[in-house]
């Protein structure tokens, strides 16, 4: 795969707009070519991205290739013939050699060489522009991968740019090429073919995102503490989705409407109605989903305050009750502290302190001791500290 550095290609598509080539329709090359003339160098020096590169007429398939270049000849020489060709994360080389061959609009290609792009559907002439976002479900993460994916369908071809994993457009292939009677109806089978494989792929990813709900919400009121993470990663993923899904009802609009308007095959218009009817489930599931997190969210922060405060108020109460066993032991102490007093002042036996020689000095001490007790004690007992 060409490592060129992705701004010179940008700047050779610049200047790259013209007439598009006239195709012959002829089955052999033309009278004053050269049968042993080289073929030009058309990607062939780019098979890195080249997943598939393939002739089809009348719906079956006519020849493969495993380079541009030969696709580029074939397609020139057979006459009603359709190239559908894929590619996997192209190098800017091989996107300017498609959009020279088949004269595609620079920004359509500059759309396709750097990604990031919103899901959209733009016509430029006879060329239609699709940006598609794909998803799948993995289920040992338990998280949802998005690709991003670039068609360009043209009067005679498909292009294919595809960034990620998703969605699986050789099964996309195989379908068509098991059902000839539909893929005879040309480029704009294909585009209908890859927009039901997106929107059925997403049918998994609502399921896989359903699941992670209802375990979310039985975390939630199990009170495990790693459910608010979960929760906003999955509102991330859930918003991620709507970006892929929401468009897609606007682009089929259109689409059925550019088909209506340029003639496509009725039975192609139906198949496309069909496609729309599922994206507007899908679209309707997703946006609640996203009401749905934001509810679950909403409980488990009222759930979290409550624990808060329910651990507050325990805590509260565990302070009152030390605060309730703090006022008895100063009170006893008190008490006991002036009995205390009392003798310590009588127990150390002056020469000159009266009470020692005085008849009634002991029974004196012992009743001092008695009144100060007593009357801490209904003091404190006022108070309710005992």
């Amino acid at each position: 795969m060409s490592t060129d550095p992705p701004g010179r290609g940008l700047r050779a598509l610049r200047g790259l707009r013209k007439p598009a080539k006239k195709r012959t329709a002829s089955t052999t090359p033309p009278a004053d070519a050269a049968p042993d003339a080289p073929a030009p160098d058309t990607g062939s020096a780019s098979v890195g991205s080249v997943i598939n590169a393939t002739l089809y007429r009348d719906g079956y398939r006519l020849s493969t290739h495993e380079t541009l270049a030969d696709t580029f000849r074939n397609l020139r020489t057979t006459a009603g013939s359709m190239a559908w060709i894929g590619l996997h994360r192209p190098s800017s080389s091989e996107l300017v050699t498609l959009a020279s061959e088949f004269d595609l609009h620079p920004l359509a290609v500059e759309d396709a060489l750097e990604a990031h792009q919103r899901p959209k559907l733009e016509r430029y002439g006879e060329t239609l522009f699709v940006v598609l976002r794909a998803a799948r479900y993995l289920d040992d993460p338990e998280e949802v991968d998005f690709g991003e994916l670039h068609v360009f369908v043209g009067p005679d071809f498909v292009i294919t740019v595809r960034h990620g994993g998703a969605p699986d457009l050789p099964s996309v292939r195989r379908r068509m090429e098991a059902t000839p009677e539909l893929l005879k109806r040309g480029p704009e089978a294909v585009l209908y073919a890859i927009l039901d494989a997106v929107v059925d792929d997403f049918a998994p990813v609502v399921a896989g995102v359903q699941n992670d709900i209802d375990e979310i919400e039985t975390e939630v009121f199990g009170g495990d503490p790693r459910v608010s993470r979960r929760i906003y990663e999955l509102s991330r993923e859930v918003v991620e989705f709507q970006r892929a899904t929401r468009p897609l009802n606007g682009m089929l609009e259109s689409l059925t409407a550019g088909f209506e308007k340029y003639g496509i095959d009725e039975e192609l218009r139906r198949y496309l109605r069909d496609v729309a009817d599922h994206a507007t489930h899908t679209t309707e599931r997703v946006d609640g989903f996203r009401q749905a997190l934001q509810d679950i969210l909403t409980v488990n922060a009222t759930l979290v305050n409550q624990q808060q405060n329910a651990e507050m108020r325990a805590l509260a109460e565990a302070g009152f009750e030390q605060n309730e066993e703090i006022k008895k032991i100063s009170s006893w102490a008190a008490i006991l502290f002036a009995p205390t007093l009392v003798g310590t002042i009588y127990g150390m036996n002056f020469d000159h302190m009266p009470e020692l020689h005085w008849a009634l000095g002991y029974p004196f001490a012992i009743v001092l001791m008695a009144i100060v007790c007593t009357g801490l004690y209904v003091i404190f007992k006022r108070r309710d500290w005992l």
